[in-house]
């Protein structure tokens, strides 16, 4: 379909659509070109009868590694942290409130907003060598908005425990902890993708359809508060010099020497 520079897309006559995202030297970070680009294909999609099936992958070594963080600590302001994690947000709905389900594809790491992704995904099926965690906290930087959709998809306790220590999961901790539906070995990952597509295209498109809806209307009431509050949350934190500082000494490669 596409040839986007950070996000390739492709499409099947059964019309499962892959998107991939194309910024392996970067491990596909969420930079605000690659955030532009996943939300013009969300909205195109939404307005596309004959789509019945996402597929969200990555080239590379990395699913996602969150956002850019040499773009994020280019030009530290209040406002640009807000219009930062509310473009972000704006994507991770576009993904629920597509009418068609949505599978990550995940085939390695998968940290803070790239986990966030996967969470945010209606579905997800992970390389066993993939490895998941929301590790802003260890820069001083708490992961509120991917704790919004972390803490919908694991216990309170297993959610929280992941956002305050910023430790990695194993794709089999992530399949225990509900994170991800299925994990498969690295050579038959794409055989299980295709496994729940396969599924999900024989059910007719307007069950699906109505079927996602309704789950999320009655699961995911005040979601859209919680993020808006989860925005300024981590905006307002970001500007912390503690954030500021482990940031800066994550792309200088040091340890930060905090206060």
């Amino acid at each position: 379909m596409s040839d986007d520079p950070y996000v390739l897309t492709q499409r099947d006559a059964r019309g499962v659509v892959t998107f991939t995202l194309n910024r392996p030297a970067s491990f596909n970070a969420l930079s605000e070109g690659m955030l532009t680009a996943l939300q013009a294909e969300l909205a195109a999609l939404a307005r596309d009868d004959g789509a019945r099936v996402v597929v969200i992958a990555a080239a590379g070594k990395a699913f996602c590694a969150g956002h850019d963080l040499k773009e994020m600590r280019a030009a530290p302001s209040f406002a640009y942290y807000e219009t930062l994690f509310e473009r972000c947000t704006q994507v991770m709905l576009a993904v629920q409130r597509l009418p068609v389900p949505v599978i990550a594809r995940v085939q390695g790491i998968a940290t803070a907003a790239g986990c966030q992704l996967v969470a945010m995904c209606d579905l997800a099926v992970a390389s066993r060598d993939a490895r998941f965690a929301v590790s802003g906290v260890n820069l001083g930087l708490f992961c509120s908005t991917p704790g919004v959709a972390l803490s919908r998809n694991l216990s309170r306790k297993a959610a929280f425990e992941m956002l305050v220590t910023g430790e990695f999961i194993t794709a089999v901790q992530a399949l225990e902890k509900g994170l991800v539906n299925r994990v498969a070995d690295a050579d038959a990952l794409d055989a299980e993708v295709e496994r729940l597509v396969a599924s999900i295209v024989a059910k007719p498109r307007v069950a699906v359809a109505t079927g996602k809806a309704l789950f999320y209307r009655q699961l995911e009431t005040g979601i859209a508060a919680a993020y808006a509050d989860a925005g300024k949350t981590m905006a307002c934190n970001m500007m912390d010099d503690s954030a500021l500082e482990g940031v800066q000494a994550f792309i200088d490669k040091r340890a930060p020497a905090w206060r």
